[in-house]
């Protein structure tokens, strides 16, 4: 991350950050007894013929485990002690066992003397997984009520429908004067607040996007339950459409430009959005912002192209591509940055910044998609001239590899058989971590790769990569690691919690998040991916929050103040559907 703007609490309720928020879906989920913390497992579901590792906290003895079948009581087979493993912040030894022998589809207890802990095999481990992540979307629309039809007990009234948002003076334009209104509905909530992000927003339709264009049959017969459900549509892009359309809003039509975000001056405090009352305002055109939107737009004019239930998107998409470019080509220092902006106009903003210092990165991604679109020399000669030295993991603020993701579309070409050694060459250096791993997972091994929103920005992304290599090589020690990193997520690792609300047996109850805060149901809304162990602790500097632990895979809290380690946010969740889609699609 590129900028590391510091989340500030404030009284109330209130929050300000950088990283956003999320929700889930009303599926038929299935969420066992609570099991027990000795034994560390993924609880969620395993493939038949997935390797299934456990880890023990046994102080790293060798120990075998009985595997019971829960429905006729019988011992039906044991692990097999791979090794012993060490924290390398608390020294804490465990055993890791083996189980990949169990491949018949079935529930099953794993045994460790009187402990014990559920588990289950079977097809299509992360299809419901999958479909609770992108419901999340749509349980986190701006903008209209939330049907009871689709949302069950998290149904909720209209809010914030954004048909008059006001141009906040940092924003105006000859089309546009200071106080003037405009309409700028739909769209998602970012995070744990109410407000919208261009920046974020482009990057989490993105990496879906992607994940979309890998696995096009499978996300086109995933069925979520949304409105839009009964048309010709993949849930999924329409989930996306209603996200895009908002986004389409923001773009002044006088200039090209496209507004940062759309926000209340404050954030608001932990109330539902019918009860929200401030003002919100159109801020700041950034070049950051504009880049980005013209990336996405020209990415999802692509995807969009043909279809029928959206006839009209991707020619207007592309023009506002091209524009949106023209503009931060010509305010290449047109940078975000709040707290200048403060000095300078009223009412001041004190919500997420997703402030930025530099543009090469989003220009890179932006000619790249533009030139995949367009097929116009110039944009492949920006592209050539702003390729990175080596591949890092996507995120946010540094969104270059979502151009290198893109390339690799691309045979023959020159830049694709760059980006293809740097990706391959990032991914083999991931898997030479595995063999010491505390947890058995090629991500999570330095105390770098724990801070905000980890679980999505170390795990997920880096899964997504190495997935990205499976699919370039066909070598299945990608696929293997990618799903090393989500049985991590799904309750493998340090605190024994399936992090992502609403599935396993330990999952999040109380993530920072309004809405699950606000809505009066005991649980919080499901499929939502918290941040993850956080070392950093800001929040228990700010608002006294207390973790158990310092360490840094440990370093997670269940509280609603913990923004720091238990919030939610869009670009987590997108990451969350990337992996757990394209693993879906991908083994059989």
């Amino acid at each position: 991350m590129k900028s590391s703007e510091m989340l500030q609490n404030v009284l109330a309720g209130t929050v300000k950050r950088v990283l956003p928020f999320c929700l889930f879906t009303f599926l038929p989920l299935t969420v066992s007894a609570q099991g027990d913390d000795i034994i560390r497992v993924n609880q969620v579901a395993f493939y038949p013929q997935q390797e299934k590792v456990a880890v023990v906290e046994n102080g790293g003895k060798k120990v075998t485990l009985k595997v019971r079948n829960q429905q006729t009581g019988k011992v039906v087979g044991k692990t097999r002690f791979l090794r012993a493993t060490q924290s390398p912040w608390s020294k804490k030894r465990r055993a890791v066992v083996d189980f990949s022998q169990l491949t018949t589809p079935g529930r099953y207890l794993l045994e460790y003397g009187s402990h014990s802990m559920p588990i289950e095999v079977k097809a299509n481990a992360l299809t419901d997984l999958t479909a609770g992540a992108i419901k999340s979307f749509y349980l986190n629309r701006s903008g209209m009520a939330i049907d009871a039809a689709y949302a069950g007990k998290w149904a909720r009234p209209l809010g914030h429908a954004d048909t008059q948002v006001y141009v906040h003076p940092s924003a105006v334009s000859p089309g546009r004067p200071e106080g003037s209104t405009f309409s700028s509905p739909k769209g998602w909530y970012d995070a744990g607040d109410f407000n919208k992000y261009i920046v974020n927003s482009s990057y989490s339709v993105a990496l879906m996007l992607y994940a979309y264009e890998q696995n096009k049959a499978y996300f086109d017969g995933l069925k979520v339950g949304i409105p839009e459900q009964t048309n010709k549509t993949s849930d999924l892009l329409d989930e996306l459409m209603y996200n895009l359309e908002w986004m389409l809003t923001m773009q002044d039509p006088y200039d090209g430009g496209v507004y940062h975000k759309l926000t209340t001056p404050n954030f608001e405090g932990m109330v539902m959005p019918v009860d929200c009352h401030q003002k919100r305002y159109v801020v700041q055109k950034s070049v950051t912002a504009s880049y980005d939107f013209a990336a996405v737009m020209a990415q999802a004019a692509r995807v969009y192209k043909g279809n029928k239930d959206y006839p009209c998107f991707a020619g207007r998409a592309a023009r506002a591509a091209l524009a949106a470019y023209h503009w931060a080509l010509q305010h290449p220092r047109a940078f975000y940055n709040q707290g200048q902006m403060n000095t300078q106009f009223q009412p001041s903003v004190f919500t997420g910044e997703y402030g930025d210092a530099q543009a090469d990165d989003e220009q890179y991604w932006a000619a790249t998609e533009l030139y995949l679109l367009t097929d116009d020399p110039l944009f492949r000669e920006t592209a050539a001239r702003l390729q990175p030295q080596q591949f890092t993991v996507p995120s946010w603020g540094s969104v270059a590899s979502l151009g290198s993701f893109d390339w690799l579309l691309c045979d023959g070409d020159d830049l694709s058989s760059l980006n293809r050694k740097q990706l391959l060459a990032y991914c083999d250096k991931q898997l030479t971590t595995l063999p010491a791993s505390a947890f058995y997972t090629p991500s999570g091994n330095t105390e770098k790769e724990f801070g905000w929103g980890c679980l999505a920005e170390t795990f997920c992304v880096n899964g997504v990569t190495l997935l990205t290599a499976y699919r370039l090589t066909g070598d299945t020690k990608y696929l293997k690691a990618a799903q090393q990193n989500m049985d991590y997520i799904l309750g493998r690792n340090a605190t024994g919690y399936c992090y992502v609300t609403g599935f396993g047996t330990k999952s999040p109850q109380h993530p920072h998040h309004r809405l699950s805060t606000a809505d009066g149901v005991d649980e919080p809304l499901p499929g939502m991916l918290v941040g993850g162990p956080n070392p950093g602790q800001q929040d228990g500097h700010e608002q006294g929050v207390a973790y158990p632990s310092k360490m840094a895979d440990e370093s997670y809290t269940d509280v609603v103040p913990s923004y720091a380690s238990n919030e939610i946010a869009i670009n987590w969740n997108a990451a969350l559907v990337a992996l757990a889609g394209w693993i879906d699609a991908t083994v059989k």
